[in-house]
């Protein structure tokens, strides 16, 4: 290895490690259930709340849905539909001042869409969700320049809770 391949490699491993340090996080996993007729999101939002969630990824998410409301990329409004869906993937994350979702369904064919997690994703008859709290972080949002989104920010507590 050269000396120039050499530094580039030892510097890369520094970033890569401190770049690890600052994700690392222990874990408490929190798992429930939520009944028919459920708003999904408004019940993840008030789960948050509830139990003051500075930091939480969904580890899994499984159950279905009478209607969905999902924002497509790159779309402005959301679309809606009523049926019978699976619930497929529920991924992001979560505290109880925001949150980022996404779901996939699948419908009776197996036809499968996804987007944006709205409020207007009303459970049939179950949903079973795992969610793992990050006690010793913080996540919150703000503003990157590049499109005007407000992103995510991680940052570790000072104390645990």
């Amino acid at each position: 290895m050269t000396r120039s391949l050499l530094i580039v490699f030892i510097v890369m491993s520094a970033i890569t490690a401190q770049a690890q340090q600052a994700m690392q996080s222990t874990s408490r996993v929190h798992v429930f259930r939520l009944g028919p007729h459920q708003d999904l999101k408004k019940s993840l939002v008030a789960w948050a709340q509830l139990h003051k969630i500075k930091a939480a990824v969904v580890v899994t998410c499984v159950g279905s849905l009478e209607q969905y409301t999902l924002r497509f990329a790159n779309q402005e409004n959301g679309t809606s539909l009523a049926g019978h869906f699976e619930i497929v993937s529920l991924t992001g994350t979560i505290s109880e001042t925001s949150t980022h979702l996404h779901l996939a369904v699948s419908d009776s064919t197996g036809q499968t869409t996804g987007g944006h997690l709205l409020d207007g994703n009303l459970i049939y008859t179950t949903t079973e969700i795992a969610i793992a709290e990050l006690p010793d972080l913080a996540f919150g949002r703000e503003t990157d320049t590049t499109y005007g989104y407000k992103e995510l920010t991680v940052k570790r507590r000072s104390s645990k809770p």
